[in-house]
């Protein structure tokens, strides 16, 4: 009878943690600011910055790396950083592992890691970091060629993260190139809870209409009605951003064929974030094809229509204390996690 009243506590327990877990992940009506990440080329570190209406962004730590990536990757530096929440409450970055200046900053005596027929690039992972509060992380590395020899992977970058409520597992999808000479396409596969490394083998998110066209930088948004909405990019001159839907989050996608950037210049990394209380979503991209480097904003109600709103600087989305950012993604925080998160870089929100 003792141990029954023992096991059922530590049930109860377990329960417990359980439902507050659940509760730790804050409604939308709680959100009060967001957070956005990205990187810069000078530095191939980690920033962050904050904002409380979703318009105007500061900088936490004034323009410098919150984590720099000569500490953290294989290649001394990181590149394409995302940020998302998990059922578990916890906050998840996925960066590529890759210093495109790794010769000229003395971390190898190559241009690349490995010779130049693996093409740009050439890096085989990606640094995966957990945290509750957006201070302490935990880091792993995971290399795809070593999880998956067969797997002749000539690069892989811009991974990202979304939970799989129907495997009840977290997703990370990511753009690949297998072979010297193939095409960058698009993947997924599943976490371990720790994030530690991948459990699957990786599997093609979407097979585009046409195979002479590379794909890369996949952005999927979950819509209220269980659909799923993916940006990316496919490279037909000029690059630019494409949308697909689909009922799952990792298969099904419907191609459509209409550009929904606004850019007359090649553009790269979708994201998509929804402006809190309202109806509405924004879409933020890199336009790396214009000096200085410089991100451009669209706005849509019914993801079929977008109104442009320019550039950072250049129409209602502002900056105040960085620039030439690369590679960004947004997400809401709560008004006390922006808080302490902006207490502990010294920055008044």
């Amino acid at each position: 009878m003792k141990r029954t009243v023992i096991l059922l506590c530590f049930f109860a327990l377990v329960m417990s943690v359980s439902v507050n877990a659940q509760k730790r992940i804050p409604s939308e009506k709680k959100m009060g600011a967001y957070l956005m990440t990205y990187f810069k080329d000078d530095t191939h570190g980690l920033y962050f910055a904050l904002s409380n209406d979703g318009y105007s962004f500061t900088d936490i730590n004034n323009g410098m790396p919150v984590i720099a990536g000569d500490t953290i990757a294989h290649q001394k530096g990181i590149r394409d950083p995302h940020i998302t929440r998990g059922k578990d409450g916890a906050f998840y970055v996925a960066m590529t592992d890759l210093h495109v200046f790794g010769m000229e900053q003395g971390h190898r005596t190559t241009r690349w890691e490995r010779p130049d027929e693996y093409g740009w690039g050439n890096n085989r992972g990606f640094v995966l970091m957990k945290s509750y509060d957006l201070i302490n992380w935990t880091r792993h590395n995971v290399l795809v060629e070593e999880l998956f020899p067969d797997l002749d992977v000539a690069c892989a970058w811009a991974p990202q993260t979304i939970y799989d409520p129907e495997a009840d597992k977290m997703m990370l999808y990511f753009t690949m190139r297998l072979g010297g000479k193939g095409k960058t396409k698009m993947y997924w596969a599943y976490t371990d809870d720790a994030y530690s490394t991948l459990t699957t083998r990786p599997e093609l998110l979407l097979e585009y209409p046409d195979p002479s066209i590379q794909v890369l930088d996949a952005d999927i948004y979950p819509m209220k009605d269980g659909s799923y909405v993916m940006t990316y990019v496919a490279q037909e001159g000029p690059a630019g951003i494409k949308i697909a839907k689909s009922n799952y989050i990792n298969r099904g996608y419907v191609y459509e064929a209409p550009q929904i950037d606004f850019e007359p210049r090649s553009c790269e990394a979708p994201n998509v974030w929804k402006r809190i209380g309202e109806d509405k979503w924004v879409l933020m991209y890199d336009i790396f094809s214009i000096n200085p480097h410089n991100f451009g904003f669209a706005e849509t109600t019914d993801f079929v229509h977008f109104e442009h709103l320019g550039h950072f600087d250049k129409g209602v989305m502002k900056r105040t204390n960085f620039e030439v950012q690369k590679h960004g993604s947004v997400i809401h925080l709560t008004k006390k996690e922006a808080r302490k998160l902006a207490a502990h870089y010294g920055m008044k929100l």
